[in-house]
């Protein structure tokens, strides 16, 4: 069993138990959140697929880690200029523990 949720305007493929980087939910390590957003929904015998979004699907999540992504690094040029700016950027990801994926009756 599988499905397709998005999240931060990206899709991902989840099963359950697996652990996944999404962007920043702003959400405390330990929290339980839900996403109402499924695309797919994937069983042994049964496929639902969403227009656009599935109604009767919840997956439910804990937030394990919030972790930073590699750095970086930007480097600003103007040649025969003598001008040159370099900075970095680093981004943070919620990681988090699919816990659940459950198809309610309609």
């Amino acid at each position: 069993m599988y499905a397709v949720i998005e999240s931060g305007g990206k899709q991902h493929k989840i099963i359950e138990g697996e652990y996944l980087s999404v962007d920043l939910l702003g959400d405390e390590p330990g929290e339980k959140i839900t996403f109402d957003n499924v695309l797919l929904y994937v069983d042994d015998n049964n496929i639902e697929i969403g227009q656009p979004y599935l109604s009767n699907v919840k997956v439910t999540a804990e937030v394990t880690d919030i972790v930073k992504a590699k750095k970086l690094s930007i480097l600003r040029f103007r040649r025969r200029k003598h001008s040159m700016t370099k900075i970095g950027h680093r981004a943070r990801y919620s990681q988090v523990e699919i816990k659940s994926i459950k198809l309610e009756s309609k």
